[in-house]
C-alpha cells in the first residue's frame, strides 16, 4: 500500500495537517527554509487558492532537495534503443503472466470500465503493466520532494514543475492526503498508472464510489482513471490501433511522419508506395513510422487510437509496446 502515514490521517482535513506534521515553530529547518522562490510560491498559493500561508510554509520546512533527482533528469539521454531492443523490455513472459492474473483479479472493474469508457480491458491492463508492472514499481521518492526539487532547482523546466507542484498541493487538499507521505517517481508521477498531479486532477476518477480517488493502492480507481484518460484523449471504441504496411519504390521513406502527430493521410501514403494490410480510407489522418525489428525494417500506420496511446507517453515505441502487450494479454488469457 502507498505510504500515507496511516489510514486515519488520510482523511484529516488540511486545516489539521500542521498538527500532524508538527508545529512550524518546532520543525527543523529544511532544504527550502528561507528560499525566496518558495516564499513567492507560497504567497501565490495563499493569494490564488486560499491556502494558509504559515501552514504551507510548515510543509515546505520538511521538504528535502534531492540531488539524485537532479542527476536523473539532467543525465544525457541514453542512446535511443531500436525496436528490437526496446520491445523485450516490456514484452516478457513474466509481464504477460502477471497481466493475466491482474485481469482475472479485477475482471469486474475492467469490464465495467470498458463498457463505460469504450477502452478495451486489455489496453488498460497493458498500461498499468508497462508503467509499474502492476504496482511493483511505483516510485520511492516523496512526490513533494521531487516536484519541489525540480520546481526550484531545475531552471530548464521550472515552470512545468511549479505547475505540477501547485496541482499536487491542490490534489492533496481535495483528497485530504498528507502531502509529505505520497510517493512517486523522481519526476512526480504517481500510483499504479503513474499520473502526474495535473492528470490526476483532470482525469482520475473515483471508480469504486468510496468518495475518494486512490490510484496508489486501489486498483479499481486506477483502472477507471486510465480508461477515463484515454476516453478524454480521443479513444474510439471498436477501432483498430495500427495497421502494418508494405512499401515499394524509392519514395516510400518520404511518407514517414516527421513526428507523432497524425499529419499524413492514407491517400498520401498510397501515392508514395505504401499499401496497408487493412482496409483504410484515403482521408484518414495517420502517423506513418518505421521500426527496426528483429527481422528487419517494419512499416506501420498508426491510427487514431494509436495517437491516443501516445498522449500517455509521446513515444512511438511506447505506444507499440502497449498495443502489442495488450494483444498478447488477450491471447494468453484466452489460452489460459
Amino acid at each position: 500500500m502507498q505510504s500515507m502515514r496511516n489510514w486515519a490521517t488520510r482523511y484529516v482535513p488540511w486545516v489539521g495537517l500542521v498538527g500532524i506534521l508538527g508545529s512550524s515553530q518546532h520543525a527543523a529547518a529544511g532544504d527550502y527554509e528561507g528560499s525566496p522562490q518558495v516564499a513567492q510560491f507560497v504567497g501565490e498559493m495563499t493569494r490564488d487558492y486560499g491556502f494558509a500561508g504559515e501552514q504551507l510554509m510548515g510543509v515546505f520546512r520538511e521538504v528535502e532537495r534531492k540531488q539524485s533527482i537532479l542527476d536523473a533528469i539532467s543525465r544525457p539521454a541514453e542512446k535511443v534503443k531500436s525496436w528490437k531492443d526496446y520491445r523485450p523490455i516490456f514484452i516478457t513472459d513474466a509481464r504477460i503472466a502477471r497481466g493475466v492474473d491482474f485481469w482475472r483479479q479485477h475482471e469486474v472493474a475492467l469490464a465495467r470500465a470498458e463498457q463505460e469508457y469504450g477502452v478495451p480491458a486489455s489496453v488498460i491492463v497493458s498500461i498499468i503493466g508497462v508503467e509499474t508492472f502492476f504496482g511493483r514499481n511505483t516510485g520511492n521518492y516523496r512526490v513533494i520532494d521531487a516536484l519541489s526539487t525540480l520546481a526550484f532547482d531545475y531552471p530548464a523546466r521550472a515552470d512545468f514543475f511549479r505547475k505540477e507542484l501547485r496541482e499536487f498541493l491542490l490534489m492533496s487538499r481535495e483528497e485530504q492526503l498528507d502531502p509529505l507521505t505520497i510517493k512517486g517517481s523522481y519526476a512526480g508521477a504517481m500510483g499504479l498508472p503513474q499520473f502526474m498531479p495535473s492528470s490526476f486532477r483532470a482525469y482520475a476518477v473515483d471508480f469504486d464510489g468510496d468518495g475518494h480517488i486512490n490510484i496508489w493502492s486501489d486498483p479499481d480507481d486506477a483502472i477507471g482513471s486510465v480508461a477515463s484518460y484515454f476516453q478524454r484523449h480521443g479513444w474510439v471504441a471498436g477501432e483498430p490501433v495500427v495497421s502494418q504496411a508494405t512499401v515499394r519504390g524509392d519514395q516510400a521513406d518520404s511518407g514517414l511522419s516527421p513526428g507523432i502527430d497524425p499529419v499524413k493521410t492514407v491517400g498520401e501514403l498510397r501515392a508514395l508506395g505504401w499499401s496497408s494490410h487493412d482496409a483504410l480510407r484515403d482521408d484518414m489522418p495517420v502517423t506513418a513510422f518505421r521500426l527496426d525489428g528483429a527481422n528487419g525494417p517494419e512499416y506501420w500506420i498508426g491510427l487514431k487510437n494509436f495517437y491516443a496511446i501516445t498522449r500517455y507517453n509521446r513515444s512511438v515505441m511506447y505506444a507499440m509496446a502497449v498495443h502489442q502487450l495488450a494483444d498478447l494479454l488477450v491471447q494468453a488469457r484466452g489460452n489460459k
